[in-house]
């Protein structure tokens, strides 16, 4: 009886070390549980250009744009930047996440939302006009985010760049550079007796800065009178234009000046009934009711900023080495209704001018482009 006792207790013995060995092993978890399998690579594309890396399909990238405030020129680069990304996105099979906003031109909210990208971890930052570009420059120093600028008129005299054909650091990006002479040849095409000459802007700008310097050496080597008036706000612009009327000027100029186009709209009247034609350094001024606005296409400006981030971000392009890419502005646009207010005949402008134009167009006022349509 014992010895059949022992028996059995060896064979449950057996049994038991049996299943043990057969059963399943629990799996290690995954360092990343949100971990996904790694997309294939996107086929090389025809004719690509040596060196293209292409970028997988189904990666996301985040972006944080910046505008530095509410400005239809700037709004409108915005807008194409955005529609582009999609347009890139789709063809690519690629995602562009955007974070936007915009600073008003706050200096302190503008480093807030600057600081706000670098804690949400974005891919790239847009800074659109010198300000934010300059802000994004500092923040990026030491964690070389890259950086892509929209509308800086001077990228080289603001620091951003070492040169426009080799920036040199993290920062590249679309400038909209001002030939002041082309303006100033404007003036004199339109009224070649113009003896005195307003110089409106604002000193903070660092837009302003060259074409100011620029203007003031072609006039004095024309012997005409200049008289400059400045402001920082709304308010204080008003009072600079009050100030250009009375100072009977036969014409205003005005580069591609933010804080004076956000005041376009308080000044344009005032200044037609005085007759004084006030020329600018872009068409969103025109749009807001100043005389003329000459300058690059902000649209296409927008568009060749989305493909410079798309260089960057799907093809592995380097800021560094990524030429500021820069435009003809060779287009003026009259305001038709501000020409007729101040007693001028629109074919008779278009005409004076188009000698020192690539393209006349027109436009009539409005808060936005979009007003338009």
């Amino acid at each position: 009886m014992k010895k059949l006792l022992a028996i059995l207790l060896t064979l449950a013995l057996v049994l038991a070390l049996c299943a043990c060995g057969d059963a399943p092993k629990t799996a290690k978890p995954a360092e990343n549980s949100a971990a996904e399998p790694a997309a294939e690579a996107a086929p090389e594309k025809e004719g690509a250009e040596e060196g293209y890396v292409p970028s997988p399909e189904g990666v996301s990238y985040k972006l944080g744009i910046c505008n530095f405030v509410d400005d239809a020129s700037l709004n409108q680069i915005v807008e194409n930047i955005q529609s582009r990304l999609d347009a890139i996105g789709a063809e690519k099979g690629v995602h562009f996440e955007i974070l936007y906003d915009n600073c008003q031109a706050d200096a302190n909210v503008m480093n807030q939302i600057i600081a706000n990208f670098e804690a949400q971890s974005v891919d790239l930052m847009v800074g659109v006009a010198t300000p934010v570009a300059m802000g994004m420059q500092a923040a990026t120093e030491d964690n070389q985010i890259p950086v892509v600028f929209a509308a800086v008129s001077d990228p080289v005299g603001a620091g951003l760049v070492e040169s426009l054909e080799a920036p040199g650091a993290n920062v590249t990006g679309t400038s909209d550079y001002l030939d002041t002479n082309a303006v100033m040849n404007l003036i004199f095409a339109v009224n070649p007796d113009a003896a005195s000459v307003g110089l409106l802007y604002d000193v903070g700008q660092d837009a302003s800065t060259a074409p100011i310097a620029a203007a003031k050496e072609f006039l004095d080597a024309k012997g005409v009178k200049i008289v400059e008036r400045t402001g920082t706000n709304v308010e204080e612009v008003s009072l600079a234009a009050q100030a250009l009327i009375a100072d009977k000027v036969d014409a205003i100029f005005t580069p591609t000046d933010n804080t004076i186009m956000t005041a376009e709209l308080s000044i344009y009247e005032e200044l037609a009934a005085a007759g004084i034609p006030h020329y600018t350094g872009a068409d969103s001024f025109a749009l807001n009711g100043a005389f003329l606005g000459y300058g690059v296409d902000y649209a296409n400006l927008g568009v060749e900023t989305a493909d410079m981030i798309a260089q960057i971000l799907l093809e592995g392009a380097e800021p560094a080495s990524t030429p500021v890419k820069t435009f003809d502005n060779g287009t003026a646009t009259v305001n038709t209704e501000t020409c007729a207010a101040l007693g001028l005949d629109y074919d008779a402008v278009s005409e004076a001018i188009a000698p020192f134009c690539t393209k006349v167009q027109s436009i009539t006022t409005a808060e936005s482009f979009s007003d338009l349509g």
